[in-house]
């Protein structure tokens, strides 16, 4: 039966076991995760949190990871300013970003969702609001719910991914994972 592990990546942590090519020691998953066989189901790039998804299954690795079967990952994102109607039908429809437009997206202002402490903490500005927004995307390109927002002049503060599919967060600290059952 396939193994598959919801992690709570933490933030300047990389999405894979070792670190060649840096002079100084950085977080990997090696640090958080005892579970041999498993490998990251995608990516989630250092600077952001949230969910990252294990399995020793390559077929169920390759569904979770590819763009072409459109898995839905929900995220929650702290961004400067605060958007209006048009930014989030711009970030809704899709932008065009130096590799082309992105697909249409779900997108929606939120209240603070209390999540826990970052660290470090995001930089706090009196002069600058900021908001949160929920943005779900069929696709995952490098880095593109950030320069979603950049490109609607609200560059992201925080990314936080919620869920993968059906796959949540619920509950999970940072650095702490579950095992579930792989469907």
């Amino acid at each position: 039966m396939s193994r598959l592990i919801l992690f709570n990546k933490p933030m300047n942590v990389l999405s894979q076991f070792t670190d060649r090519g840096s002079p100084t020691k950085r977080a990997t998953l090696s640090d958080f995760i005892d579970v041999p066989g498993v490998y990251p189901a995608g990516r989630l790039d250092r600077d952001s949190e949230g969910l990252l998804l294990l399995t020793d299954d390559g077929r169920l690795q390759a569904r979770i990871a590819d763009p072409k079967f459109k898995l839905p990952k929900t995220y929650l994102v702290q961004v400067e300013g605060i958007p209006d109607a048009a930014a989030l039908d711009r970030l809704a429809k899709g932008v065009t970003l130096n590799d082309g437009p992105t697909l249409p997206a779900h997108v929606e202002a939120v209240d603070d969702p209390q999540l826990w402490p970052r660290d470090p903490p995001v930089r706090f500005r009196k002069t600058v609001p900021d908001s949160w927004l929920r943005i779900t995307i069929r696709e995952g390109r490098n880095r593109q719910v950030r320069r979603m927002t950049a490109a609607v002049g609200h560059p992201t503060l925080r990314l936080v991914r919620w869920s993968i599919g059906e796959w949540q967060l619920d509950g999970l600290q940072p650095g702490q994972f579950r095992e579930v059952e792989a469907r």
